[in-house]
């Protein structure tokens, strides 16, 4: 079991690795990357969201509960793009591994900023490996990683994924 999906390097060429719509097997590799993440984000985000308080710690929780619904959304996005390229989505892992003390608010928060700070990574790893419409996506996904990371403290970067 994983904690937090990390990107593969970029093979360090200097032209995009495919489009990640059909015949580029690159490419189909980077979206399949990107959806293992999701589908770690969107388990870690869950229980997340259970060991928050929605009375106790309410800014808290709706963060986490936005945060799950937009890496479940972004999950379905990238299983619906595989399936265009003909490809078979990898599936989920049966369970990740969590951080044993999730009992305080801070460390809830501090779990979910490196888990956008991953997502932030692995979706700056799908944009070197894309072109077209999949890159314009993977930009807007980084960016909201990167953007949603500030709301749990991670602290702004240049170039956040990087």
């Amino acid at each position: 079991m994983t904690t937090t999906p990390v990107a593969p390097p970029p093979d360090g060429s200097d032209e995009p690795a495919g489009s990640g719509d059909g015949g580029d097997d690159a490419g189909v590799v980077a979206l399949q990357t990107t959806l293992a993440a999701e589908h770690a984000a969107v388990f870690v985000y869950g229980a997340l969201g259970g060991q928050t308080s929605e009375s106790g710690s309410p800014d808290l929780y709706a963060a986490l509960t936005a945060a799950y619904a937009v890496h479940r959304t972004r999950r379905d996005d990238l299983m619906a793009r595989l399936h265009a390229t003909g490809a078979e989505p990898v599936a989920a892992e049966p369970g990740y591994g969590l951080p044993a003390d999730l009992a305080t608010p801070a460390a809830v928060t501090t779990r979910a900023r490196e888990l956008e700070e991953s997502a932030a990574a692995t979706y700056a790893y799908l944009v070197a490996s894309t072109v077209d419409d999949a890159r314009a996506w993977a930009i807007e996904a980084l960016l909201d990683a990167a953007v949603r990371g500030l709301d749990f403290g991670a602290r702004p970067d240049r170039l956040p994924g990087l």
